[in-house]
């Protein structure tokens, strides 16, 4: 997990820099709003850090996972004057938001006690690593990893709208890629909704004590969206930020551009994610090998072997 960890750290200050020495240069508007941007992002960072490290929660990320990109479009919105595309895009990136964010509650993520709430299991799974037997290693990897960037990424992922900055026109292009971000929003929302059902109704057959019936005896949910591909909500997260990058794409002509660097790095972290994942289910699940063999992670296509 260092390993991956130091990868992806790297990535994330290595790519954006090559990124805008080569692209264009920020105009001075755009520079004055990404410094605003990165104020935010320090701040909400470090209080991550200093909350999960205080109450030995590591999800305060998580937390703020669904609305930082928000805050972030409509800084980015509000500073352009409400340009029609940017305006377009906070609206779609509020969509997604208050989706996930519900979804997130009602698995117990937030608290009135905003520092509590229910904490990934991931978490503690690897603190028990012997990598981070010495405490002081944890807190490094909670503050390079955990805190600074996955919310360095959070910031990227929407500077898509950054770019869009002062672009072209609002066009019927814009309509379609907004169109297409809030399907996949929709497909998102199926699959969790069938990962909910599938875990409340294995739960409550846990609690009663009886023994599990099929399908749940398997442990895992392998039926609706979630036969087609492994991981339908992850799919379906990475290809909502792969669309909205196309919003800049569309303000500038330029089909490759500094704002995809969020795009790319979101999917090395879910593929790093799913990785550790897919190692603690095949730990706790016989079957979920063979369930892993036969089905594709991401994208609905089997490769031959």
């Amino acid at each position: 997990m260092w390993r991956t960890a130091l990868i992806l750290i790297v990535t994330i200050i290595v790519i954006p820099f090559l990124a805008f020495r080569i692209d264009t240069p920020l105009t001075p508007a755009q520079s004055a709003i990404l410094a605003d941007l990165l104020r935010v992002y320090i701040v909400a960072a470090a209080l991550c850090f200093i909350t999960s490290t205080l109450t030995g929660n590591y999800s305060q990320v998580d937390k703020l996972w669904s609305i930082m990109p928000v805050v972030y479009a409509w800084m980015i919105c509000i500073a352009s004057g409400c340009e029609g595309r940017l305006l377009l895009m906070a609206i779609v990136v509020s969509i997604w938001g208050i989706r996930l964010t519900y979804n997130f509650a009602r698995r117990g993520g937030y608290s009135i006690r905003f520092w509590s709430g229910t904490e990934d299991y991931r978490w503690p799974l690897l603190r028990k690593r012997s990598e981070f037997s010495v405490k002081w290693k944890w807190m490094i990897f909670n503050l390079l990893f955990i805190s600074f960037y996955q919310m360095g990424l959070i910031l990227l992922i929407t500077l898509p709208a950054l770019k869009s900055l002062g672009a072209r026109p609002l066009s019927w292009i814009d309509y379609l890629i907004a169109a297409i971000a809030v399907l996949f929003v929709i497909v998102e929302t199926v699959a969790d909704q069938q990962q909910w059902a599938f875990q409340r109704e294995k739960y409550r057959a846990v609690n009663s004590g009886k023994e599990l019936p099929e399908p749940y005896s398997k442990g895992f949910i392998d039926s609706g969206l979630w036969s087609v591909v492994r991981h339908p909500n992850y799919s379906s997260e990475q290809s909502v930020w792969i669309v909205f990058y196309f919003f800049s794409v569309s303000a500038t002509g330029l089909w490759l551009n500094w704002s995809v660097i969020g795009a790319i790095l979101l999917v090395l972290l879910f593929y790093g994610s799913s990785n550790f994942s897919e190692s603690v289910s095949m730990t706790r699940y016989p079957e979920y090998k063979e369930y892993a063999k036969n089905t594709p992670r991401f994208v609905p296509i089997r490769f031959k072997r």
